[in-house]
């Protein structure tokens, strides 16, 4: 059967996965509630198309901190990809890099900085988790560095892990034969078994709870490269990000696998975009499945999203091939979606192209 949208891979990893890798990709916290708000909050935009503009070209090219590409489609980190699939990172740095465009890894990557750069070029940022242990830190951040990383995204929603069920039902824990490769050399690489989930008992002993502001101040005296704060969901918390000197904010909910009942992250975007008064650009993740989510979040100021699950679920699903279909879906389906909306580039998005459901007329342009 062929697969023609994003979505298709999800059941198709459900059967080629063991159930326990699969349920960590899949599940959110607690109720699950903001996990199914992430996408039924898209559903509640609806679009102003403009007619009669000549759409014969279009542009979906775009800059993130200075660098150039193919389109505001990005790759959100997501960890340990060998678990889905043998080739792991090391196939979704070719995936992204064919489409290009940027991957972000993860800390938790079963693949390290070194690795993943040496799959060719790339733009490539790095995700970080700070631990207790900042010589930890410090070292990893180094080595993404010289390993060619751009840019750096700090998670700021994680003092502690979320509570997800299906971890501790299954006992998750890392696959014997994998590691956590970036922490291999400091015997921080393995999970240990645990009464509930192993992940969760790893994020205890090693993340460090004491994370605050003056942390992302610290950040910058160890690397030159620009910090992308992650977690940001409040409008108060955009601008003391840009004081603490942040390059950027992602507005994100970790894919809803923190504290549930927040809102989806389409629904805290604006008020974050407000607060940052064009200082820094702000960028989504959490819930992007089609080409219309992604022009629904940059209507409503976004420069750019980051896809997670799909990446996973399509690596499971067909390896390389699969991440490349989901990048070039997405690619597809977004430039089909500017063109039926009267939009040639991404600067001719504007708020007035949609209409969100908690509106009334009064918000809409005069006549």
């Amino acid at each position: 059967m062929e697969i023609t949208n994003v979505t298709e891979y999800e059941a198709i990893a459900k059967e080629k996965l063991p159930k326990m890798v699969y349920d960590y990709y899949a599940s959110g916290a607690e109720d699950q509630w903001t996990l199914q708000e992430n996408r039924n909050a898209f559903a509640r935009i609806l679009f102003r198309p403009r007619i009669l503009i000549d759409v014969s070209k279009i542009d979906m090219t775009t800059t993130v901190l200075g660098f150039k590409i193919s389109m505001p489609i990005m790759v959100a980190p997501t960890a340990m990809q060998k678990m889905a699939h043998p080739e792991g990172e090391y196939a979704t740095a070719r995936a992204a890099s064919a489409a290009g465009t940027i991957m972000t890894l993860s800390s938790w990557a079963t693949s390290s900085v070194e690795e993943v750069a040496s799959t060719g070029p790339g733009i490539r940022f790095f995700q970080l988790y700070v631990y207790k242990n900042r010589k930890v830190v410090e070292q990893l951040v180094r080595r993404a560095e010289k390993a060619g990383f751009k840019a750096i995204a700090l998670t700021v929603d994680t003092p502690r892990l979320g509570r997800r069920e299906t971890d501790i039902k299954n006992r998750f824990t890392l696959p014997p034969n994998l590691t956590l490769k970036n922490f291999e050399g400091l015997d921080l690489g393995k999970m240990d078994e645990a009464n509930d989930s192993g992940l969760a008992s790893y994020v205890a002993g090693q993340i460090d709870r004491t994370l605050s502001w003056k942390d992302v101040q610290w950040l910058q005296t160890i690397t030159s490269m620009p910090i992308l704060v992650k977690g940001v969901l409040t409008g108060e918390d955009a601008r003391i990000a840009i004081q603490a000197g942040a390059a950027g904010i992602i507005v994100s909910n970790h894919g809803a696998r923190q504290l549930d009942y927040v809102p989806a992250t389409i629904s805290a975007l604006e008020e974050v975009v407000k607060a940052t008064q064009g200082r820094v650009p702000v960028f989504l993740d959490g819930g992007v499945r089609r080409g219309t989510d992604v022009f629904k979040a940059l209507a409503l100021g976004a420069s750019g999203i980051f896809i997670g699950r799909p990446v996973v679920f399509s690596l499971a699903a067909e390896g390389e091939a699969g991440v490349r279909k989901v990048l070039q879906m997405l690619r597809d389906e977004f430039e089909l979606t500017m063109a039926l909306s009267g939009c040639r580039s991404l600067s001719e998005i504007t708020r007035n192209h949609i209409i969100t459901e908690w509106e009334t007329p009064r918000h809409l342009p005069k006549l």
